[in-house]
């Protein structure tokens, strides 16, 4: 039998934008709904500014285009600027319910049934805006289950209990110093040794060799390195799946909200002055809603009651709700 809510399509407007991809699907996921992911590959004149491209597909590759084609979708999700044209355009040939992750800015706001915007962006209320703590991601405990079976032999011989150091880096406006790595590697080490357990470390295109020679340097033994670039399995999703205890560095709204759907307890580490502002309030509000605790304010971790972070199944009920399912 097919029921109303499993006739329904959804598609995913999938960009170069990797960030703003997950967070779509992780939203597509928690729905249930099928769904189809559409590539949507710019020209040069997808720089253009959306008033410019109004509600069409100016600044779309002719394949792209070639892709958005009936059968019609009732339901499309999208995020960030660039794909709000593309959107409203699909809107105009089928009527298909549009969802929209972060503020796609003006024109054509008023297009979107459902806008999803952190609470640390301060986007104006409306009727169409959902506020929602953090971003939307694809950790759910089925893929933390599945992960851990992969894993979990791979750490056995280390002593517990494993320290899981998640590793950003630099931004746009803010470096990451030298310096900063060491701080944050000693730092580690020191609450590693209190508990007598091991370190797991993971860091990023943003962390730079130098701050990874850094870290490194600063974690005793018994320890896993897995050092951006040296190629093989990243442990990443084994590491939220298994740690005992999460460090992550405040640079990055995803890696923080996804350490919060992890079972482990979360401590961010964010020194005065490092992060942007909209990053502090989001630390703030995971602060106060007890998903996680600054690094600099324990000398121990300690597990206590918190719960699970989700907003791509906040957003995912939403349009259950306002599409009628």
């Amino acid at each position: 039998m097919i029921t109303e809510t499993s006739a329904k399509r959804a598609w995913v407007l999938a960009d170069d934008r990797v960030g703003n991809v997950s967070q779509c699907l992780g939203v597509a996921e928690a729905l249930g709904l099928p769904y189809e992911v559409k590539t949507i590959r710019y020209d040069r004149l997808g720089a253009l500014p959306n008033a410019l491209r109004g509600a069409g597909l100016l600044g779309v590759e002719p394949g792209s285009r070639a892709g958005l084609a009936p059968p019609w979708p009732d339901l499309v999700i999208a995020a960030g600027r660039r794909t709000a044209p593309v959107a409203r355009w699909i809107k105009r040939q089928c009527g298909a319910f549009l969802v929209q992750i972060m503020d796609p800015g003006h024109p054509g706001r008023d297009d979107f049934d459902l806008i999803a915007t952190p609470a640390h962006d301060r986007t104006k209320p409306g009727a169409n805006i959902l506020e929602i703590v953090g971003a939307p991601h694809r950790v759910t405990p089925q893929r933390l289950e599945s992960e851990a079976a992969i894993w979990r032999p791979r750490f056995v011989s280390l002593p517990r209990p494993w320290v899981a150091v998640i590793v950003g880096g630099a931004t746009r406006r803010k470096p990451f110093p030298v310096e900063m790595a060491s701080a944050l590697g000693t730092r580690v080490a020191e609450l590693a040794a209190a508990t007598g357990g091991s370190v797991l470390l993971t860091t990023s295109r943003r962390t730079g060799p130098e701050q990874e020679q850094a870290l490194a340097a600063a974690l005793p033994e018994p320890r896993w390195l897995h050092l951006f670039g040296q190629g093989g399995d990243n442990p990443y999703f084994g590491f939220l799946a298994l740690a005992d205890a999460i460090v992550v560095t405040g640079d990055s709204v995803s890696m923080c909200c996804e350490a919060c759907a992890a079972p482990a307890p979360v401590f961010i580490w964010a020194p005065e002055g490092w992060v942007a502002a909209k990053h502090a309030r989001l630390h703030a509000s995971l602060f106060e809603l007890g998903v996680a605790k600054p690094l600099t304010a324990v000398a121990s971790f300690e597990c206590w009651p918190r719960p699970r972070l989700d907003a791509a199944g906040d957003i995912a009920q939403a349009i259950r709700e306002r599409m009628g399912l």
